[in-house]
């Protein structure tokens, strides 16, 4: 029988980068002992740090760490993984999971290199994961049981909050939306940084008010459950300051030049999914 209880299950990550590390960090965190995670990097110095840092196990190869995991995450670049797939296809159980988080590549093209009735689930995690704010969007393929989903949801559930959808099709949007988003607010904070800079702040201050600027804004949001729209007539003032502002934003396209941006993302992550 296929545990669903992610303390029981031995875990084989395909890469050891940010995004690996983020899940390695975060499962160690919830309670899993380092022995039940097994890891191919072929980077030694990262893999080395893995190992000191959580105590995971390092596997000699990709085929190794695929025959000792009950769930194989796939964290490779998208260009590489048919070549991963491939090493691994003839070591997998016929009931061990596969999560890919590699970004646009479909389940039909990681299937296409496994064995068939393979289950597979493709994830669509972001950097915040990494301090155990991510948000993750799961989609399953065909062969996905009840129990194999509730474990790729604990799985991603150590790391931030989890939604999951059946249309695939929403992934690239998703993509587009909170895998790359992380990317546009960064550039918003940088430019109300300097911003401040410019009307005088120090460095350090005006970083430190953007930063909690946003971070505070997004929990009240979250918190009130209130429209972004309504808080922000809440904090305009007629003849005010914040109106002021809002109009030279509105003036230079803000709305349609955030939604185009978030449009080409889409575009790109469905070229990278063909």
């Amino acid at each position: 029988m296929f545990s669903h209880r992610l303390h029981d299950t031995i875990l084989s990550f395909i890469g050891g980068g940010n995004m690996a590390t983020a899940l390695i960090q975060g499962l160690v965190r919830s309670g899993l002992k380092g022995s039940n995670i097994r890891v191919s990097e072929p980077d030694s110095v990262r893999s080395k740090k893995l190992h000191e840092e959580f105590g995971v196990v390092l596997e000699p190869d990709n085929a190794t760490a695929a025959r000792d995991g009950h769930l194989v995450v796939v964290a490779v670049k998208p260009g590489i993984v048919p070549r991963v797939l491939g090493e691994m296809a003839l070591h997998l159980g016929k009931e061990t999971l596969i999560v890919s988080i590699a970004a646009g590549v479909s389940i039909d093209r990681i299937r296409a290199s496994l064995p068939q009735g393979q289950p597979v689930i493709r994830a669509m995690p972001n950097t915040p994961a990494l301090v155990g704010e991510g948000v993750t969007v799961l989609c399953p393929g065909p062969d996905v049981t009840g129990p194999q989903m509730a474990l790729g949801e604990a799985l991603l559930g150590t790391v931030g909050g989890v939604r999951t959808v059946g249309d695939e099709s929403l992934m690239d949007g998703i993509t587009a939306l909170s895998g790359s988003g992380p990317a546009y607010l960064y550039l918003i904070m940088e430019a109300l940084s300097d911003a401040g800079v410019a009307c005088g702040l120090p460095r350090d201050l005006a970083s430190w008010l953007a930063v909690h600027t946003v971070k505070g804004s997004a929990a009240l949001v979250q918190e009130s459950g209130q429209h972004p729209g309504v808080l922000k007539y809440q904090v305009t003032s007629p003849g005010g300051t914040t109106i002021a502002a809002l109009q030279v934003l509105e003036e230079a396209g803000i709305r349609g030049t955030l939604m185009r941006a978030v449009a080409a993302a889409w575009r790109r992550s469905r070229e990278l999914s063909q």
